[in-house]
């Protein structure tokens, strides 16, 4: 999948935490990470015999404010506990496709896990870039089965949801995304992403394919039906810009990310509401590049982050679904409507099918962009 045509959900999930706390991290690590990509060696550098000597577990991310609520969450609870030998730090270089390949056909790998996704995992597994997951160290019953795949372990939970202006409908509620495409009943602007990503899956059940028979996807049909309402559509390329266009009442329903409707709701005190019938269901996952420093190490720290609690504390502070169904039961009540994880949403969610994307992604979304253009 393509990392540069759209802002990724992690990064989306960085720029709000980046408007909600307005913090400011360093990276320990991002130096370093550089210094490899670009195959320079790190021995050229001078650095204290500390920092040359220290045994690190280096997680990577996408930097910001991601680096301290992912430390907090994950990284010190598993500091904190006596099963490895290695200290966990979080690093936000970024971890692209390109610096993974990069890194690993460089022979000089310093990243030992990485935060992206599924689709990520079947496309750099089968180039032989990244370590397969070592199910006898990481608890495979702490994941739905489609969470826990050869290449990549699920790390959390986010979705495309439907989205929509409480007031603009004389009270009627939009369910499903027949109603979405409706725009005689339901009026108004819509907004989409500028990305397939979860998009092709709307036009497709409003077409009345039913939710089990969506993959592989119809890439005509579907284009056809978002064709016909492109004219009433704002096509967005940011989460802020998804958000933006309800705060200006630019658009009465919108096909956004779970964490921008959370958001949208609160600043909006209810008047912004969305829910997860028929939402499109995605999975960040960990990822180990091909002959990390750490090796099985790495494995004990993505078993220790499956651990329910820092999985709901992700959750509270960047709207993060917990990967782990036991986690259910420790969300605070008022937040569980809001969790893409909970049994009750995530049932009535569709799974994004890794495999399918992996194999598509690149050639449809070309097709998606020359259709909405």
């Amino acid at each position: 999948m393509a990392d540069n045509v759209t802002q990724t959900f992690q990064e989306d999930c960085l720029e709000i935490l980046r408007q909600q706390t307005e913090g400011r991290t360093v990276n320990r690590r991002a130096f370093l990470s550089t210094l490899a990509v670009l195959g320079v060696a790190p021995a050229l550098f001078r650095f204290t015999p500390a920092h040359a000597q220290a045994k690190e577990l280096v997680i990577v991310n996408w930097g910001g404010d991601a680096v301290t609520a992912m430390n907090a969450a994950w990284a010190e609870p598993f500091n904190k506990g006596k099963g490895s030998a290695v200290k966990a730090v979080i690093d936000g270089g970024g971890p692209s496709s390109a610096k993974i390949k990069a890194m690993v056909e460089s022979g000089k790998v310093t990243w030992d896990a990485v935060d992206r996704n599924l689709i990520a995992a079947l496309e750099l597994g089968r180039q032989n870039l990244i370590e397969k997951i070592d199910y006898s160290i990481v608890d495979k019953s702490k994941v739905r089965p489609e969470h826990a795949g050869e290449w990549g372990l699920g790390s959390y939970i986010y979705s495309n949801v439907l989205a929509y202006d409480k007031g603009a409908f004389g009270g009627r509620t939009p369910q499903t995304w027949a109603d979405f495409y409706n725009l005689k009943d339901f009026p108004g602007k819509r907004t989409m992403r500028k990305h397939i990503d979860g998009q092709l899956e709307t036009a497709l059940l409003a077409d009345g394919v039913a939710p089990d028979k969506l993959y592989p996807l119809d890439v005509k049909r579907a284009l056809d039906k978002i064709k016909s309402i492109k004219k009433d559509v704002i096509f967005w390329a940011t989460g802020a810009e998804s958000q933006q266009v309800f705060r200006d009442k630019e658009v009465t329903m919108g096909s956004v990310f779970n964490t921008r409707a959370i958001v949208a709701k609160r600043e909006s005190k209810g008047a912004v509401d969305f829910h997860y019938n028929q939402a499109s269901a995605w999975v960040g996952a960990w990822l180990v590049p091909k002959g990390n420093p750490a090796g099985k190490e790495v494995f004990k720290f993505m078993a220790s982050a499956q651990d329910p609690a820092g999985q709901v504390e992700l959750f509270k502070v960047m709207g993060n679904g917990p990967v782990n169904p036991a986690a259910a039961a420790m969300v605070p009540a008022d937040l569980r409507p809001l969790d893409p994880g909970s049994p009750e949403n995530y049932k009535i969610q569709i799974p994004a099918d890794p495999e399918w994307y992996a194999a598509n992604s690149a050639t449809v979304l070309n097709q998606y962009l020359e259709a909405i253009s």
